[in-house]
């Protein structure tokens, strides 16, 4: 509900204002953390407020990033219009046609209903408010910024989701290409080849090397085919065991990031992600320590993850963030630790972390766009070259015996 209240700050002067809170306690509480002795207080409901929600949010199965996206949008939009919080997640929830998320607004709306923050009710759906969302929520209850606090989230939510998506979406054509290779490579290997090098074979005409390779390729295809398959698939199921494990998730992360060219886009995302991260929370006055914690683990890297993890004991046992981060150069470039200590010492920290994770995003742009100009031609002329092989092989050989009858 909208509050208005009279109050006396802390020399006595005499204020009046409006708040937004769940009852009429929890808006007491909260003028009384600002430092205000409150005389009088009155709530009433907001009114009109269906206007303000511009866009429905009308996506189908699970809640996606996209989703959180938008939705912190319209919580922000809603705030800024001094909505109350029960209100805003009432009023979502009636707006959205997506099952899952509907369940899930509804029950925020309920807790707040019963009394719990809204921090609160937001931590018992991790699934979709991650640690770092629900800090930054803790964050601007206490100060009374719910509404800059969610334009903070949407804005920072936005930037992650577009530069994952761009990165993913990037990977996506040389994927598809390769898997194209592979499927005409196989099908030609076990269909067509095979019927012709019958005809190949009964010519008794002398056989060129490569000819013999690809026809060899082709028996063992055809013959073992079925136990490849086999052998892939059990495989694939092996490493997935694996890779859920913590020494196979420290291998594949360490695998990302080592790659030539692939890995210093995946350092650059994830360089990017923990600056932003800690602008972000540092901004909002959640503490070094806390921030740190947060970022690791919120990452999606175990290399990273366990090295902020250590650094957070470093920075408890009374190290600068800069050092603890420092001992890792391998993983963390001079120029970060060094801007890093720079912003320590003049109390910009915060301020630097967002010129980094702009520095970083740039760079992650710069190098996806280099890597799909350099990748896709090269794929193509990957794909003419192995099929040309194949039909030179098998076709040459025909027109030999063609040319001796």
């Amino acid at each position: 509900m909208l509050f208005t209240y009279q109050a006396l700050d802390e020399t006595g002067k005499p204020l009046e204002g409006t708040i937004t809170a769940v009852s009429e306690t929890v808006a007491v509480a909260t003028l009384q953390r600002r430092g205000l002795t409150v005389t009088s207080i009155s709530g009433k409901e907001e009114e009109g407020v269906q206007g303000l929600l511009k866009h429905r949010i009308t996506l189908f199965g699970g809640v996606s990033g996209k989703d959180v996206v938008l939705l912190s949008r319209q919580i922000a939009t809603l705030f800024e219009a001094q909505v109350s919080a029960l209100r805003v997640f009432q009023l979502l929830a009636e707006q959205t046609t997506k099952p899952t998320l509907n369940e899930i607004l509804v029950q925020i709306a309920d807790d707040l209903q019963a009394g719990d923050s809204l921090s609160k009710a937001l931590s018992k759906h991790p699934k979709v408010f991650s640690d770092f969302y629900i800090n930054m929520v803790r964050s601007g209850e206490e100060s009374g910024k719910l509404d800059q606090t969610f334009l903070f989230l949407a804005d920072y939510l936005d930037r992650s989701f577009a530069l994952t998506s761009k990165v993913r979406n990037s990977l996506i054509y040389p994927a598809f290409v390769l898997l194209t290779f592979v499927v005409v490579l196989v099908l030609m290997l076990t269909i067509v080849i095979p019927r012709i090098s019958s005809i190949i074979t009964e010519s008794g005409a002398d056989i060129p090397i490569y000819t013999q390779f690809v026809i060899g390729l082709s028996t063992f295809m055809v013959d073992y085919g079925i136990f490849i398959l086999i052998f892939l698939i059990v495989g694939g199921f092996f490493f997935a065991r694996w890779g859920s494990t913590p020494a196979g998730r420290v291998a594949i992360d360490r695998a990302k990031i080592s790659f030539p060219l692939i890995g210093d886009l995946y350092r650059k995302l994830y360089l990017s992600r923990i600056s932003d991260n800690m602008h972000v929370m540092l901004s909002s006055g959640i503490a070094a320590v806390r921030a740190l914690e947060i970022t690791s683990s919120v990452v999606d890297n175990q290399v990273y993850e366990d090295i902020l993890s250590e650094s957070v004991e470093a920075v408890k046992a009374g190290s600068t963030m800069s050092a603890a981060l420092g001992a890792h150069p391998r993983e963390l470039p001079a120029i970060l630790i060094q801007m890093m200590k720079i912003g320590e010492e003049t109390g910009e920290l915060s301020t630097i972390l967002d010129r980094l994770a702009r520095f970083y995003q740039r760079e992650v742009n710069t190098t996806v766009d280099t890597l799909v100009t350099l990748i896709e031609p090269a794929l193509i002329v990957l794909l003419g070259l192995g099929v040309g092989f194949l039909l030179a092989s098998i076709l040459v050989p025909i027109y030999n015996i063609a040319g001796s009858i």
